[in-house]
């Protein structure tokens, strides 16, 4: 027969239990060691090992944070992506004029997207997706669907203000997104090209992209 806890005992055990995989410095400190081991050793050299030698911690902590090498990867890259994420939606909410506002928003979403641990981010998630689906739903969710929805967001203050005829801004936010990294995102994917776009390669992709945006959608222009 188990004994009955002490009212007593019950509230030292909750005040002594820490959630599994809730600490934010410890949580910090396995993705500085995985970062380290990833830039070291590439994606498929890395072991869980070396990434629980190189953050100080024990592999069964490292597995109370992080079930798998693929998850962890994607906890890093979404970590370097939010730093990176910002930057774009203040040039949105920031930059009264329209048209380089998207302007700056493109430059900054291709940046991101043509980097190279955003690339190999990409490459990994795309090869254990069919396996790994779930992995592959929560790095398009928090990724270009979260980016593509802040977008639409956007889109609809400025329709609301008159700047744009936009019927589905959810599709326009779509067509915006694939517009600015036209040429320079899929070549990076399969290696094509192995470094990220020059700038001047940047502004000119995302100027064409937006000159055909504010053409289909800008009111100015309709009214010409």
């Amino acid at each position: 027969m188990s004994a009955t806890l002490e009212p007593r005992h019950v509230k030292a055990i909750s005040r002594n239990r820490r959630v599994a995989g809730a600490d934010p410095e410890k949580r910090h400190q396995i993705l500085e060691g995985a970062h380290a081991v990833f830039a070291a050793r590439g994606f498929d050299a890395a072991s869980m090992n070396d990434i629980a030698a190189a953050a100080n911690v024990s592999k069964g902590t490292l597995y109370v944070y992080f079930e798998d090498k693929e998850h962890l990867f994607v906890a890093l890259i979404e970590r370097e992506r939010e730093k990176q994420k910002q930057g774009m939606y203040e040039a949105l909410a920031e930059e009264p004029d329209l048209a380089l506002a998207l302007t700056n928003f493109g430059a900054g979403l291709v940046r991101l997207l043509t980097g190279p641990f955003a690339m190999s981010a990409h490459r990994i998630v795309l090869g254990v997706a069919e396996r790994m689906p779930d992995l592959g739903r929560e790095f398009y969710e928090r990724g270009p669907m979260q980016g593509a929805r802040h977008l639409a967001a956007f889109l609809d203050q400025r329709v609301a203000k008159g700047e744009l005829a936009i019927a589905d801004t959810a599709l326009a936010a779509a067509q915006f997104v694939d517009l600015a990294q036209s040429t320079l995102m899929r070549p990076r994917l399969f290696n094509a090209v192995r470094t990220p776009p020059s700038e001047d390669e940047i502004a000119r992709v995302v100027g064409e992209a937006v000159t055909m945006f504010m053409t289909r959608y800008g009111v100015a222009d309709k009214r010409g």
